[in-house]
């Protein structure tokens, strides 16, 4: 007969849900990952490829493409991982319902004994003749108490039954849902596949367009790319003059960065704890280019520097201020776009591309502002914000500071 305690089956689903639990876990990051990428992908899709344009150019086409590609690849790779940890946590489940389920079966057969030699023997005159044929009162008490005992361990054996019952109940119905929502992810991703296949037959015509008219694409290619040096050189300058002039008034001997007052020092020091969490300066985009060097997609060799990230985001939208801080400066650019350069203590956040500006310089400026409506390019169609952060003349990751969408 079987005499384990109901507590060794406890403690053997506990440790299994233990293991299940952390699989899980993982799993629901994986789940949120596919989540964000998933609506990264609707985010290409209206702010990259809805756009209207006024012409076609391959080049920036190509571009779009090329991030659309890259987008749906990380929500494969992402579908692929949760459904291999699926995997393990169907094996986990399987394993442990064989398992109960082969406890379930000797517990019934041991429960089943006990009842029927208890219907056997526990009628009241047995249970009177067996008390009375004591040889002592010592025996007696002995005997009653085993009686008792006897009832106490039916009873655990019934519980027993009941929670393991009601466990293999629990693990069938978790593992009817996990085999779904695999099978759901598996045509998911097939559907991604199928869609990559298609966006990089694209990818060669444009690629074969685009080396058709070489020429003509990397003169335009170093034109922008000169347009950016300039405008960045205008803003090292405009920040260094800053810096220089604030120095001076404060009696302070040259310095490569802001002599900062008690009250700069305090908002500096709150900007810094709010690394990684700062809000973007769009109430909604997506990065279309990162900061730093990064190779172009087609003419290897050639680099594009970036001293800042590009967002997309919808037309008519405002740029906002990340913190709060004063207007620094508003420069111009060509075609009569401008930038804003807020200062947060020794930080400044700068905002270019804005067709039309909403601040002055001096202003005091709070989180969330908007700062100036972003411009609209009528060739591309897109509205594209450069953001650019820096300490002092130093450049900044902005990625590294913002908060995640």
């Amino acid at each position: 007969m079987i005499r384990k305690q109901p507590f060794i089956s406890f403690l053997l689903f506990l440790l299994v849900s233990i293991t299940i639990s952390a699989q899980q876990k993982s799993r629901k990051q994986l789940e949120k990952d596919r989540n964000r990428i998933k609506r990264e992908i609707k985010m290409v899709n209206k702010l990259l490829f809805d756009t209207k344009k006024s012409e076609k150019n391959a080049l920036e086409d190509l571009k779009d493409l090329n991030q659309k590609i890259t987008v749906r690849e990380n929500y494969i790779s992402t579908i692929n991982k949760e459904v291999q940890s699926l995997s393990s946590e169907i094996v986990l489940y399987e394993k442990e319902i064989k398992e109960l389920d082969e406890k379930l079966v000797a517990l019934k057969k041991d429960y089943a004994a006990m009842i029927y030699k208890s219907y056997k023997s526990k009628s009241q005159q047995s249970r009177t003749l067996f008390l009375f044929s004591s040889e002592s009162f010592y025996q007696a008490y002995k005997r009653v108490k085993y009686m008792k005992q006897y009832a106490s361990f039916r009873k655990k054996q019934g519980e027993e039954l009941a929670m393991v019952s009601n466990q293999v109940s629990q693990l069938k119905d978790s593992l009817f849902f996990q085999k779904q929502l695999k099978d759901t992810l598996l045509s998911n991703e097939q559907d991604q596949i199928f869609k990559v296949e298609l966006d990089k037959l694209d990818q060669k015509k444009l690629i074969s367009q685009i080396k058709k008219k070489e020429k003509k694409y990397k003169k335009s290619l170093q034109q922008k790319q000169q347009e950016e040096k300039k405008i960045s050189k205008i803003i090292d300058k405009i920040i260094k003059e800053a810096i220089a002039k604030s120095n001076a008034a404060k009696g302070a001997k040259k310095s490569k960065g802001f002599k900062l007052t008690p009250e700069a020092k305090e908002l500096a020091a709150k900007f810094e704890q709010n690394k990684g969490k700062l809000p973007w300066p769009v109430d909604s985009g997506l990065i279309i280019r990162r900061f730093g060097k990064q190779p172009h997609p087609i003419y290897s060799g050639n680099y594009i520097n970036s001293t800042g990230i590009h967002i997309a985001t919808n037309k008519g939208t405002n740029a906002e201020s990340i913190f709060n801080g004063e207007v620094l400066a508003i420069q111009t650019q060509s075609e009569g776009k401008k930038s804003v350069l807020i200062r947060h203590g020794n930080y400044i956040s700068i905002y270019n591309n804005l067709e039309s500006v909403y601040v002055g310089n001096g202003d005091q400026v709070k989180t969330g502002q908007a700062l100036g409506k972003i411009f609209t390019d009528r060739i591309t169609g897109k509205t594209k914000l450069i953001f650019v952060l820096s300490k002092n003349t130093t450049r900044l990751n902005p990625t590294a500071w913002i908060r995640k969408n």
